[in-house]
């Protein structure tokens, strides 16, 4: 009914508060912004000094030519003089909001990731392998990321995202993600002293490989019951981090990693010792005894 007799954004206008003396100039001039109809703009209505006018935008209300209206009319408002206009409405805090949890991704992904990276560095004594475990933490949220949006818009019909969706479903991915990489090459260092780095890899994998797969099925069962929850954020987030954990688990440990170990060999563990110490090529394809599986404390010398 209302796109029928109204315009497109006039259940969400744009609303501006002033101090009194200012509210005639300040409805000029947001009357006489781009993208606001100007004859919907209100006449002032004083009250306690301040007066406060609403006007509707000519495109919907959620689009980005509605969000350039906004900054138009603050620009214009805050230009005046002694007005202390504000600007207000559905576009407006939506507007901020945007803003706000871009700001807050651009601050703590960058700085959640190098806390990380300096903690790896300091348990594996190396440069190399800490970069590339980061690289494929990264590489596993955008992943997980793209599916959750593919899944999301073409399947169910969302429309978009929750703004704090971007960076809860990378701070969950980068934590677990991480821990499967502090269990799996914690044990492969372990290892790389008395077997070189390929046998190593494989000891890791068949010691560890279990118990995160088994950790990480449990995890997602977890986080999948957030997308039984009738709210679309949650939905959203149980999906993605259910999917990212199980390609951690499955693809990235079990496979990636390892392939990684093979193919770099003992310069994953550069400037470290370890990346000194060659690989024994007949054990290599040697299968895993269960010695080999113990952990290296608990072995008889």
């Amino acid at each position: 009914m209302l796109n029928a007799h109204h315009a497109g954004a006039a259940g969400a206008p744009v609303y501006v508060i002033s101090k009194a003396a200012k509210g005639d100039e300040v409805h000029t001039a947001v009357a006489g912004t781009a993208g606001i109809e100007p004859e919907s703009v209100s006449p002032p209505v004083v009250r306690g000094g301040y007066a406060f006018m609403q006007g509707t935008l000519a495109d919907p209300s959620d689009s980005q030519a509605a969000y350039d209206t906004v900054d138009r009319v603050r620009d214009k408002v805050h230009a005046l003089a002694d007005a202390d206009a504000k600007v207000g409405g559905t576009s407006a805090i939506n507007l901020d909001v945007q803003r706000a949890a871009k700001h807050d991704r651009n601050l703590i992904i960058p700085v959640v990731l190098a806390v990380v990276l300096v903690i790896l560095i300091l348990l594996l004594r190396s440069l190399v392998a800490p970069v590339i475990l980061m690289a494929t933490v990264v590489l596993s949220f955008a992943a997980a990321l793209g599916v959750s949006a593919l899944v999301f818009k073409y399947i169910f019909g969302y429309g978009g995202a929750d703004t704090s969706f971007p960076l809860f479903v990378f701070v969950f991915l980068v934590a677990l993600g991480i821990d499967y990489n502090i269990f799996l090459m914690t044990r492969v260092r372990e290892e790389a002293l008395r077997f070189g780095t390929k046998r190593a890899a494989l000891i890791g994998l068949s010691a560890t490989g279990g118990v995160i797969t088994s950790a990480g099925l449990v995890l997602a069962g977890t986080f999948s019951v957030l997308a039984t929850l009738p709210l679309t954020a949650f939905a959203e987030i149980g999906f993605a981090v259910a999917f990212g954990v199980l390609l951690d688990t499955i693809v990235v440990r079990s496979v990636l990693v390892t392939a990684l170990n093979f193919d770099i060999g003992r310069l994953m563990w550069w400037p470290n010792k370890l990346a000194k110490v060659p690989d024994a090529p007949a054990a290599i394809d040697a299968p895993i005894t269960d010695e080999e599986l113990e952990p290296s404390g608990s072995r008889a010398e």
